[in-house]
């Protein structure tokens, strides 16, 4: 009997396989199971305004909770609304997160109104704790502004509504917007827009009964065990929460957030940078006083600190100190009015255009009034300086200009004077007689210059 050699490929490729699916069998639980995240819920606390301060916290929250790997964030919020650009900020922050994202409105008597509405609708889960409420969202603009050119004629298909084009057209984007960031969230658009139109508000209750939050809940031990099992959206993938026995950690604000909490408002930030330049103006008129230049040394950098989260305009930053400099050539130079007025208007304009944005300006009434005064400061400081600089000097060896003296002797060139009981060196080019009274008309180095002086000339 004969036999053929056996053929080993197939034993070989069979091995193979059976191994790469092992590979495979102990990749997917992995795979399947994405990033691995801690059992931890990390907590922001927002008490007070919506501004550029704000959206820096959360925006450095949301990424130490990445770093850490966090399971959640929560936001526990009270506010009464804020700036339209810190609030988008915040909500691109949450959209973007790869962490889910629960903004809680606490504790009892809190509200999430205007900007905070967005930002519930903004959240992958909304929560409320019981006495609390939200809504009110119409956007409106801070300042007194008005609307420009578009705040002029009525609609000609006028349907009882009232307000200006410029304003339909915010209210309509905010509409709009916050009509998607509901659709995102599968919350009840309806009745967003009609907070944003109608500015109407609701309960922590009718809101979980109209399905504009999706949690009402006691304090935070409460809002965590509710949590657990839910599932959510973020980043388009679905994520399970684990929340029961999460360890919470407090991202709490710092000084530098709360500082820039108060100084990061327009009218604040516009404020500390006039008595900046008006404190360096003065010290520089009264050297050595050091008071005033300190003060507004100090004021001038809390500005600047607080402007590079503003949106500036950088003509309005430069208006405004060509008006400051017209207004002191006015002061040095008088030209009838001319660069004094023209100072007024480029300082007004400047301080109009200051802040790039359409719902964030400097209160007109405060505008008006560091104007006026401004105007009135600087005229009257720099006049008061240039007519200490014209008077006669009353100090020192240049003080003795104009005054009188008497010859000890007779002399033609140089000689001899008693002045305030002293004896100088003086210098006359026409003969002196001993006793006579003689008038300086100069002062060269030690040596005065003097003239007889006669009876009535």
């Amino acid at each position: 009997m004969r036999f053929s050699p056996v053929n080993s490929r197939p034993l070989w490729a069979s091995i193979s396989g059976i191994v790469a699916v092992g590979f495979f069998i102990a990749a997917v639980p992995s795979l399947a199971s994405g990033p691995e995240y801690r059992n931890e819920a990390l907590v922001l606390t927002v008490d007070g305004t919506i501004n550029p301060a704000v959206s820096d916290y959360i925006r450095k929250g949301l990424q130490q909770a990445t770093e850490r790997a966090a399971g959640l964030v929560v936001i526990r919020m009270n506010t009464p609304g804020g700036l339209d650009t810190s609030m988008r900020d915040i909500i691109q922050e949450i959209l973007s997160s790869p962490i889910g994202v629960v903004t809680y409105v606490w504790p009892d008597g809190a509200r999430a109104a205007s900007a905070g509405t967005y930002i519930l609708y903004a959240s992958h889960l909304a929560a409320m704790a019981p006495a609390t409420n939200l809504g009110a969202a119409t956007p409106i603009q801070i300042g007194g502004m008005g609307g420009g050119q578009d705040k002029e004629k009525p609609d000609p298909e006028d349907t009882g509504d009232k307000r200006s084009t410029l304003e339909r057209k915010i209210i309509n984007d905010a509409s709009a917007y916050i009509k998607a960031l509901a659709d995102k969230n599968q919350r009840n658009g309806d009745w967003a827009v009609q907070a944003v139109q109608e500015a109407v508000s609701l309960t922590a209750r009718e809101a979980l009964e109209l399905n504009v939050i999706n949690i009402v809940a006691d304090d935070l031990e409460d809002l965590l065990n509710q949590l657990d099992g839910r599932p959510i959206m973020v980043t388009g993938e679905s994520v399970l929460l684990k929340t029961s026995a999460a360890h919470v950690e407090f991202f709490e604000q710092s000084w530098r957030y709360k500082l820039l909490g108060v100084i990061s408002d327009p009218t604040i930030a516009y404020v500390l940078l006039l008595l900046g330049f008006y404190g360096l103006i003065y010290e520089l008129a009264n050297p050595g006083f050091l008071l005033p230049g300190v003060a507004g040394a100090i004021s001038l950098m809390l500005a600047l600190y607080a402007l590079q989260l503003l949106p500036v305009n950088y003509s309005g930053l430069a208006l405004m100190l060509l008006g400051i400099g017209f207004l002191i050539g006015e002061a040095f130079m008088p030209s009838f009015g001319t660069l004094g007025i023209g100072g007024i208007i480029a300082f007004a304009v400047g301080s109009l255009i200051l802040i790039d944005d359409r719902t964030l300006r400097v209160a007109l009434p405060t505008i008006i009034g560091t104007t006026a005064l401004s105007a009135f400061f600087i005229v009257v400081l720099m006049s008061r300086v240039a007519m200490m600089r014209r008077k006669r000097i009353h100090t020192g060896i240049e003080a003795m200009v104009g005054t009188f003296g008497e010859a000890r002797s007779d002399f033609e060139g140089s000689g001899q004077v008693w002045v305030n009981g002293e004896s100088w060196s003086a210098h006359s080019r026409v003969p002196v007689k001993r006793g006579e009274q003689v008038r300086i008309i100069s002062i060269s180095g030690l040596e005065l210059i003097v003239e007889p002086h006669k009876e009535g000339s």
